[in-house]
């Protein structure tokens, strides 16, 4: 007895679910004040749902894409704005949450999760390295050395943050610090010296 050897071509994907267009347009009114589900957000443990407000269908070269304007609720948060979505309204990501499940997702708002609020640094040490750079360049031109060796912190915009950054001197209530962490291969760094 032979077996078979199934050998898959293409892009793997991790959506599950069905387009956006699908979903609206099987439903009553295009589903404003339902409520859907975007599976990638499910992975949070806090609630990620979107209420249908108003909807658009755009014309046939737009390849299955619809504009809808959601009140949006991530992380246990409800973001104040409405939010469009048009540009990922094509990926079969998707779900429509069914009638008898809307009242949990509805009941599960920030106060029903601790959620505590994440305040990011705005600033970090220097890498090592660098601190060695300035520190020579300045020896050279004879300047003074620096007394603190911080650099700014940059962060990806998103709607969705439910982090804020930190505003002047406020105390951060986490913290990044530059070095390994703990290596993978610890044997690697025998004998370096990691203090410098």
């Amino acid at each position: 007895m032979t077996t078979k050897v199934v050998k898959y071509v293409g892009r793997t994907t991790d959506f599950k679910g069905k387009t956006l267009w699908e979903i609206v347009g099987s439903l009553k009114n295009f589903g404003v004040g339902r409520l859907i589900v975007r599976q990638m957000f499910q992975r949070y443990p806090e609630p990620t749902y979107m209420k249908i407000v108003k909807v658009e269908t755009c014309p046939d070269e737009e390849r299955r894409r619809v504009r809808v304007w959601v009140e949006k609720t991530f992380r246990g948060r409800k973001l104040p704005q409405i939010a469009e979505i048009y540009r990922t309204s094509y990926k079969p990501d998707y779900q429509l949450i069914s009638k008898d499940d809307e009242s949990k997702f509805l009941e599960s708002t920030s106060s029903k999760h601790n959620l505590s609020e994440v305040v990011l640094p705005n600033s970090i040490e220097m890498p090592p390295l660098m601190k060695r750079f300035i520190v020579r360049d300045h020896e050279k031109k004879g300047l003074e050395t620096l007394k603190e060796f911080v650099m700014p912190l940059s962060y990806k915009s998103s709607p969705n943050r439910v982090k804020r950054i930190a505003k002047g001197d406020e105390k951060p209530t986490v913290q990044f610090t530059m070095g390994l962490g703990k290596p993978a291969s610890p044997s690697l760094y025998e004998g370096v010296p990691l203090d410098q």
